[in-house]
């Protein structure tokens, strides 16, 4: 059986970066890891549907604002504790692309990318014409709420905290799919649905299995995003640039890999915080991300890791 190794060097790496703010104790450190965790685990999350069965989401954000608006709405309304309405948010997010699901993964190709879209904006539209969810102003803490937690600041922390562990979890997650008969399957629907089937693969529950687990992980990050920042409105929550970083991070580290998105996430992390502070570059850091993602589709398809792995075959164990 093949040696993998790629989990041994990712997960301690992802724990020595999370480890830094806590020793320095740096909210400029934690802020900036929390996002580079943010980031991590939306690509890994994307990258099971985008990168396993090649079905491209530019909506996925969608995920992410139901799992924030439900975890929000548990605690604000009934004082629910953030693990239990984070653990919500993210099986609401679950069931609602399983009920999509049926429908939008019978299309292929730019089909199912635009229908992505149109989830997205109507689930935003449907948000901002509900009262209860605080319409179009969307919803605000009272900072009583953090009292359950020791008080606003060690709230935050514990969001962090909770933070590094969805993203180690949907790492592993990521990883026993992919070396899996399931994921084998997933992948067989990426090089040629009509062959898989063929071949006995069940490529409707296959598809929706996968978009579901994808869809669980973005709502359990955006019910952490949400509870640290104390406010969630529309806008925020379902904005569609989010979905083109998440495809920009995926393809970059390499997508269908197990260490692509992480090294992608991190990168991207890095490359918008340098271009947010550059007066000559702050406005056009979307613009400069879209040129990468097409020189990366045009030179290196199979993203940093991909093109690694075809360069340098002994690292093939160890970048997976």
């Amino acid at each position: 059986m093949k040696k993998r190794y790629t989990l041994l060097w990712l997960i301690p790496l992802i724990l020595a970066i999370s480890l830094i703010p806590i020793i320095t104790h740096s909210v400029i450190y934690r802020e900036t890891v929390f996002l580079i965790l943010m980031y991590i685990t939306l690509a890994v999350s994307l990258n099971i549907i985008l990168g396993y069965t090649g079905y491209v989401s530019f909506g996925h954000v969608v995920f992410f604002g139901i799992g924030g608006y439900t975890s929000f709405y548990l605690m604000h309304k009934f004082g629910i504790h953030l693990i239990f309405a984070m653990i919500m948010g993210g099986v609401v997010s679950a069931i609602i692309a399983l009920i999509v699901g049926e429908a939008v993964l019978k299309l292929r190709g730019a089909f199912f990318a635009i229908a992505t879209i149109g989830i997205n904006e109507a689930i935003k539209s449907l948000v901002t014409n509900l009262s209860w969810l605080g319409g179009a102003t969307g919803m605000f803490f009272n900072f009583k709420i953090y009292k359950t937690y020791g008080g606003a600041a060690k709230a935050i922390w514990f969001a962090y905290c909770l933070m590094v562990i969805v993203t180690i979890v949907s790492l592993v997650t990521s990883y026993f799919i992919k070396n899996s008969k399931f994921g084998y399957g997933l992948f067989a629907i990426r090089e040629d649905e009509d062959a898989a089937i063929v071949l006995g693969v069940n490529a409707k529950r296959f598809k929706s299995i996968a978009y579901a687990i994808s869809a669980f992980f973005p709502g359990l990050v955006g019910a952490i995003f949400f509870f640290k920042a104390g406010n969630i409105e529309p806008e925020d929550a379902f904005h569609l640039v989010k979905s083109i970083e998440m495809i920009f991070m995926v393809m970059l580290g390499g997508f269908g890999t197990i260490s692509g998105p992480p090294i992608g996430a991190i990168l991207y992390e890095r490359l918008k915080g340098i271009l947010l502070v550059n007066p000559l570059f702050k406005n056009l850091h979307m613009a400069i991300t879209g040129l990468i993602l097409l020189i990366i589709i045009l030179f290196a398809p199979g993203g940093i890791v991909g093109t690694l792995r075809n360069r340098f075959k002994k690292i093939r164990s160890l970048l997976e």
